[in-house]
């Protein structure tokens, strides 16, 4: 479980440090920087991949994604009493990502390559990369190092190898994952690389998920919903068809679902409402309806992820639709991590109220924004976990 995310220099997010849980709920009004804290997620994840650099440069490089602000401001200047005056930089340019788990702890350093003769000066480079037993960062307790160009990896003796050359572009996790040479570091890529992101499913008239397709077991619904009666009959079959049958039932009392398999192997969404002569096939579901349908099918998955985002999954359901979504999440999160990204308060106080006593721990973790940066203001977050970056 991870104990602990932190980010420094990242949009709003100019130095985050989150404790987490089992089941963490993140809120706060428009602008608040949830939407920032979610694809810091996405970054640490792209690492794992070695697509950390692609997706800043889909944010407009690195300079576009740092904290906007200034590096220093003093009380004078936070109350309006003077303005806002840029400086001259006393700190390399560093956008620093983190977590620290029960057994790893993990943290990448990105900062601008020095001037050369390249199209791509605005991609950044990997500065610091390190890997450590444990939640919190100590000398003692480094497995992986990687400061600069070079990768060094720890014994069991606690000898450090000789240095690997990697390229400053390169994430070690991509490069070095070896179960011979750092199976940590192996271990930890492969864990990172389950966690499942969920974000604005497509509902409209083309969106994939209203077209029937031949079907192969699915044990995790793809971002897009296109194989979505592949992984509701998987559920049937192997997984917890219990629990879908009174997801469908909750939500949409009288209901059943089946899936309809053609000669060629094409599976399709049926729902049988109360009242009507025949089923509903995909296509004539509402966007309300058949987005319920596709988190039952992400939220219930036979093949729990070890961290679980989702962004913002209330959009368009309608009010009565939340509770029996807040049973799926506490559902979930009784398998594995939840980060829930939310607006709605109507979800929070289900999901308190769906989560029973000895289940998962939940956690409401409300940001604001203070002088542009955006600051944890739940009164029921614990202090700041202890944290320590790795220095260039």
């Amino acid at each position: 479980m991870l104990r602990t995310l932190a980010v420094q220099n990242y949009r709003s997010l100019r130095r985050l440090v989150v404790p987490l849980t089992d089941l963490n709920v993140v809120t706060g009004p428009n602008g608040s920087g949830k939407s920032s804290l979610y694809r810091a997620l996405r970054l640490l994840a792209d690492a794992s991949h070695n697509g950390a650099v692609a997706a800043l440069a889909r944010e407009g490089g690195l300079p576009a994604a740092l904290w906007a602000g200034p590096e220093n401001a003093g009380r004078a200047v936070r109350e309006g009493r003077y303005p806002v005056h840029g400086t001259v930089r006393t700190k390399s340019v560093a956008l620093q990502l983190g977590f620290g788990s029960d057994d790893f702890g993990y943290a990448i350093d990105l900062g601008l390559p020095p001037p050369a003769a390249t199209a791509f000066a605005l991609d950044p480079e990997i500065k610091r990369e390190c890997i450590w037993a444990g939640p919190v960062l100590r000398p003692s307790a480094m497995l992986c190092d990687r400061p600069g160009s070079f990768v060094k990896i720890r014994d069991e003796a606690g000898s450090w190898s000789k240095p690997y050359p990697i390229r400053a572009y390169d994430s070690m996790l991509s490069e070095f994952a070896d179960p011979q040479r750092a199976p940590e570091v192996l271990s930890l890529r492969d864990r990172i690389r389950s966690w499942r992101f969920y974000d604005h499913f497509r509902t409209d008239a083309a969106a994939p998920a209203r077209r029937s397709k031949i079907g192969t077991r699915t044990f995790v619904l793809d971002h897009d919903g296109a194989d979505l009666a592949a992984a509701l009959q998987t559920i049937i079959e192997v997984g917890d068809a219990q629990a879908l049958d009174a997801a469908i039932d909750s939500a949409f009392p009288g209901s059943k679902l089946s899936i309809a398999r053609a000669d060629n192997g094409v599976l399709s969404v049926q729902l049988h409402q109360h009242g009507l002569l025949r089923p509903l096939g995909a296509e004539e579901l509402s966007d309300g309806t058949l987005r319920y349908l596709l988190w039952v099918a992400a939220l219930l998955s036979p093949r729990p992820a070890s961290l679980l985002v989702l962004n913002e999954p209330e959009t368009s359901l309608h009010s009565d639709l939340l509770p029996s979504l807040a049973e799926l999440i506490g559902h979930a999160a009784s398998q594995t991590q939840v980060i829930a990204v939310t607006h709605a308060r109507i979800l929070i106080d289900a999901l308190r109220r769906s989560v029973p006593n000895g289940g998962p721990e939940l956690r409401a973790i409300e940001l604001v924004k203070e002088f542009g940066e955006t600051v944890i203001a739940s009164p029921e977050a614990p202090a700041e976990p202890s944290w320590h970056w790795p220095k260039r």
